[in-house]
């Protein structure tokens, strides 16, 4: 990512309304973020979230409501799609099932007007970038899924866009192929330098492939961060539950600060630092991760923690663990709990730099 932070996109206070002659469906609410130049930014998110929304926005192929689009200092809202330096990799690769692959990545060289000579060598050059070189006379429908997709992405990238937006391109492929193609694509923005901008529902892509996630659910931007960020430290119970798993533990606050203590519901207590405006006697919800989770054997039966379900998954276990009523899930290495079986007694801990109160 660039070191200079050249802002590529600026979203500012976008809204997005569908008007229908019985109600009206509010995509995007007051939508407001900036991604840089050279950056892989991913909008994740559930289906119907408004991610695709705004692609589709930044993209031209639907007008705004309200708010402004900037394109390296440049209004872009009231300019047509083809008029935008931004070209677009959907789900469905669209290309033309009559011509081959040479000529349907020249397809928008010729539309450009460029001459011959640069066509020639510029559509070789992103074919030679997406591996594709040798199958410049092969038609669609002679190419595997991999394949379509890599002359879908040099198409997109033969015509030098500033931006790049991909529409969730890898949901079609298998998860072998999809697991490849992350990183294809990751390298593929590293060497181009083009602003990539990625939609997935998909968490784990996100999180392989980002230099930055903007997390969406209602038309609104729940939490913009760096992979690690909206990993270990989520802003709210939202991005905390959709990223990854999560436990959530309730409890009651028994002192204020820096160094709070807080009573969890499972009988534990907990010191933690808490925001200014949490006070004593207040209701929290309190965030960790199944793998900071710490387990070991409880030699007293009075113990109100209780294995409830061990399933072995390679090299972790998932354990689920019956506290005092609340079910928390562990994730711990498996050579640290060989001996562990459902229905043993167990004591846990609960690291303190891996608990964070979040909001509801």
């Amino acid at each position: 990512m660039s070191e200079s932070k050249i802002i590529a996109i600026d979203v500012k206070n976008v809204t997005k309304i569908y008007k229908s002659s019985n109600n009206e469906t509010r995509a995007l609410n007051d939508v407001s973020l900036s991604i840089y130049d050279n950056e892989f930014f991913t909008l994740l998110g559930p289906s119907g979230c408004g991610k695709t929304t705004l692609l589709r926005l930044i993209a031209g192929f639907e007008d705004i409501t309200d708010g402004s689009i900037n394109l390296f200092d440049e209004e872009i809202v009231n300019l047509s799609p083809n008029k935008r330096p931004i070209n677009t990799v959907f789900q469905q690769y669209s290309l033309f099932p009559h011509i081959n692959v040479y000529e349907n990545v020249a397809f928008g060289l010729r539309r450009l007007k460029k001459d011959t000579s640069f066509i020639q060598k510029r559509t070789k050059e992103v074919l030679e970038l997406v591996q594709m070189q040798d199958y410049l006379s092969r038609k669609p429908n002679q190419l595997s899924g991999g394949q379509q997709q890599r002359v879908a992405l040099a198409r997109a990238l033969a015509p030098e866009p500033k931006v790049l937006l991909l529409d969730e391109p890898l949901s079609a492929l298998d998860l072998k192929l999809r697991q490849a193609m992350r990183i294809e694509l990751k390298t593929l923005q590293r060497e181009t330098g083009i602003t990539f901008v990625f939609v997935t529902h998909d968490q784990e892509e996100a999180l392989t492939m980002s230099d930055r996630i903007a997390v969406v659910n209602e038309g609104k931007i729940q939490q913009i961060g760096k992979p690690e960020e909206i990993y270990e430290r989520p802003k709210n119970k939202f991005v905390a539950d959709f990223i990854g798993e999560a436990n959530l533990l309730k409890g009651t606050c028994l002192t204020e600060g820096e160094k709070g203590i807080c009573k969890l519901d499972m009988g534990q207590e907990i010191s933690l630092p808490l925001s200014p405006k949490i006070n004593a006697g207040d209701r929290v919800t309190i965030f960790i991760r199944p793998e900071r989770i710490k387990i070991s054997k409880s030699t007293s039966e009075n113990s109100k923690m209780i294995i409830k379900e061990f399933t072995y998954l390679g090299n972790s276990a998932s354990i689920l663990i019956n506290a005092n009523e609340q079910i928390i899930n562990a994730n711990v290495p498996v050579e640290d709990v060989k001996t562990f079986k459902a229905g043993d007694y167990i004591k846990i801990e609960l690291p303190k730099e891996n608990l964070q109160v979040i909001d509801a």
